[in-house]
């Protein structure tokens, strides 16, 4: 059975993730030796917090229609599966990934995992394009994968300055 998605509910997934994010980079952070590095990556969370901010203006931009629920929601759960399918897609901000940092990591290692956290935010945002139907706000998740595409480019200038 398919399951059809609004772009609302994708918007509320990419808002968690970024908190996902920023929450990455602060446990990085917090991780850190070198207050050089500490800062940088402080900085890298307050990148997340500003796309965060970016994904809720956006999310007040939709229609009634694009926020139209697509399923029979009784017991209002449908918010704790977006959270939980958020948590858990693989990329941006892996909660999993976050908690196995020790400190360790070199700078260089944390920004390429985070670029390939990134790649799969990508995909996940792909795979669900095809889960939005055009009248609930299909178009809207290019915005979302262009934002993406973004922290990207954002991370490899990032990862650029760090080699010498």
């Amino acid at each position: 059975m398919a399951y059809d998605f609004n772009v609302n509910e994708v918007f509320e997934m990419a808002i968690q993730i970024e908190a996902n994010g920023a929450n990455f980079y602060r446990k990085a952070a917090g991780l850190q030796q070198d207050p050089d590095n500490k800062a940088f990556l402080e900085k890298l969370a307050h990148m997340e917090d500003k796309h965060k901010t970016t994904f809720e203006a956006m999310r007040k931009e939709i229609s009634d229609a694009e926020k139209k629920q697509t399923v029979f929601d009784p017991a209002n759960e449908l918010s704790m599966y977006l959270k939980a399918m958020a948590d858990s897609h693989g990329g941006e901000g892996d909660p999993d990934i976050a908690a196995s940092f020790t400190g360790k990591e070199p700078i260089e290692e944390i920004i390429t995992t985070a670029i390939g956290l990134e790649k799969e935010s990508i995909l996940f945002y792909l795979g669900l394009k095809d889960l939005v139907p055009p009248k609930y706000g299909h178009d809207k998740l290019d915005h979302i994968i262009r934002e993406e595409k973004l922290h990207i480019a954002q991370l490899n200038g990032f990862l650029k300055k760090t080699k010498p």
